[in-house]
């Protein structure tokens, strides 16, 4: 198989329909109504009300629900999202056949075609945004949805977030100008964005003024994609590789599968074969057309874009969306009369990995990405929730500063690591976290247990610490340092001291009394 090399780096017009809150609308409320749609215990969607008192995506659910007390919470139902899209797609699709979903809520479509035959950019938008509505309508209260327009799909996309009517176009070469004022943290790479603000770099203009080879040498090529893009010259992020002849996996489904979870079976198998199959190729697909089949010829076929790239379990939950959305009706359209016998899933774009340079800070090499696709299958194997990794965050506690999170999902309360945040302990910082905390008891020199009061005065100097049946001399100790956080708030206030203790046999700890209660927080090597 020839993979032939090419940067698609030339403008192309664009269209992206955005419908705001696509949680909240596909579960039929609107915004006015106080209500956040959680999964796993985080807010994913809030509706205006709900913002304007506080509740923001990110916040854990008891934070979101101490904002706004007649707040209703509702768990998200991803099946239910992808199965209210599914008419929005369909009534799109009769106007222009290629078409992109990147998630439910969010399609693009090319606007060259479709365009000249309706009359312009903006009639194509308006009639886009018409057709949306017809499912999505306006009688509860839910957000319009928008349309944009632009040199390539990052470009449409913020012009749809950020359209005061239905339709917003940017002319045709205006690209830079109208990102200039747009933050860096839009480009969608954190550690980049934390970086250039570190250094004074706040918006797209300013780091497109940064010369080209200065960001290449310093960042790698990644980042030189992205000053591309935030020039205004560049309509993808990625550097792709044309196939010239495509990457196709199919299986059949026997017996044929009437529910979602039947066929997602056979489709895990699928999903990894084909990432093995671009794997001997170097290869990251980005972009995906799936299609069903069932016994009686019935056809459903979606493209699924990712801009940074499908594993297992990327192709899997895609796969998903597009069983619900269609055996479910779509919220009124055609269910399939038979049971889905047949998936095929294709390679239609695909970055190659060989032509990613690894940068100086934060770039990828060749050992990370085989790390990931390893992480993917797992994920797919295993569920999505079995495989979990450890991100850091910022905070002041040591629980705090690390989180356990889904691999492929984000942080739920995502921090920045660095901010001050008063209080954190200084480096070295601990190499083992107790978790559960070990129950300790400290006494002074007379056998009397040691308490510390609200001011951080001691009743005594600490001289033995009791780890279960055994009694450590301490050599040194220092402290205490006192955290009060959240005084105002009464239910989620956190109050402790901290210590640091050397015991007679050279053994350091990281110890907190928190109510009164002594407690071993940490270890140190």
């Amino acid at each position: 198989m020839k993979v032939k090399s090419e940067l698609l780096f030339r403008d192309r017009r664009v269209l992206v329909l955005w419908c705001p809150d696509w949680p909240l609308v596909a579960l039929g409320f609107g915004d006015d109504d106080l209500v956040a749609v959680v999964e796993k215990g985080v807010v994913v969607a809030a509706s205006r009300a709900a913002r304007s008192l506080g509740v923001a995506v990110g916040l854990r659910r008891r934070e979101a629900e101490s904002r706004c007390e007649s707040l209703l919470v509702i768990a998200r139902d991803a099946s239910q999202e992808a199965g209210s899209f599914e008419p929005v797609v369909e009534a799109v699709s009769r106007l222009s056949p290629t078409f992109e979903i990147t998630r439910p809520g969010l399609l693009s479509l090319m606007t060259r075609g479709p365009a000249r035959y309706f009359g312009g950019e903006e009639a194509l938008g308006s009639l886009v945004v018409e057709e949306a509505l017809r499912f999505i309508g306006k009688g509860g209260g839910a957000p319009m949805p928008s349309c944009g327009v632009a040199d390539g799909r990052f470009s449409a996309t913020l012009a749809a977030r950020c359209a005061s009517s239905q339709v917003l176009v940017v002319p045709p070469g205006e690209n830079a100008d109208f990102l200039k004022p747009f933050s860096v943290s839009v480009m969608g790479r954190p550690d980049l964005a934390a970086t250039l603000k570190r250094l004074g770099v706040y918006t797209l203009g300013d780091f497109a003024k940064l010369p080209r080879d200065s960001v290449t040498a310093r960042f790698g090529s990644d980042a030189a994609d992205c000053h591309a893009l935030a020039g205004g010259e560049a309509s993808e992020v990625l550097q792709l590789a044309r196939l010239t002849e495509p990457f196709v996996c199919t299986t059949q489904v026997d017996p044929p599968a009437e529910a979602a979870e039947g066929a997602l079976f056979a489709g895990k198998t699928l999903a990894i074969g084909l990432v093995e199959l671009l794997s001997e190729k170097a290869l990251q697909c980005t972009r995906l057309s799936i299609t069903l089949e069932t016994e009686h010829a019935e056809t459903s076929k979606r493209s699924w874009r990712a801009e940074e790239g499908m594993g297992e379990g990327e192709i899997v939950e895609r796969l998903r969306w597009q069983l619900s959305g269609w055996l479910s009706g779509g919220g009124g359209g055609e269910r399939p009369t038979a049971g889905i016998a047949m998936i095929r899933l294709e390679v239609e774009e695909a970055v190659r990995f060989g032509e990613v340079q690894p940068g100086l800070w934060g770039g990828s090499s060749e050992v990370d990405r085989r790390a990931k696709r390893g992480l993917d299958r797992l994920s797919a194997l295993l569920g999505q929730d079995a495989v979990t990794i450890l991100v850091q965050r910022g905070g002041r506690s040591l629980a705090d500063r690390t989180e356990r999170v889904p691999w492929g999902k984000t942080a739920s309360r995502p921090r920045e690591v660095s901010l001050p945040w008063p209080g954190q302990l200084p480096a070295p910082a601990p190499t083992t976290i107790c978790n559960p905390k070990i129950p300790l008891a400290v006494t002074d020199q007379r056998g009397s247990g040691v308490t510390v009061s609200g001011r951080g005065e001691l009743s005594g100097s600490p001289a033995e610490v009791s780890l279960g049946n055994v009694i450590y001399r301490l050599a040194g100790w220092s402290g205490p340092w006192t955290l009060d956080e959240k005084w105002w708030d009464s239910r989620a206030r956190h109050r402790q001291a901290r210590f640091q203790f050397l015991t007679d046999d050279g053994c350091a700890y990281l110890c907190c009394v928190e109510e009164g209660r002594w407690w071993v927080e940490a270890v140190y090597d």
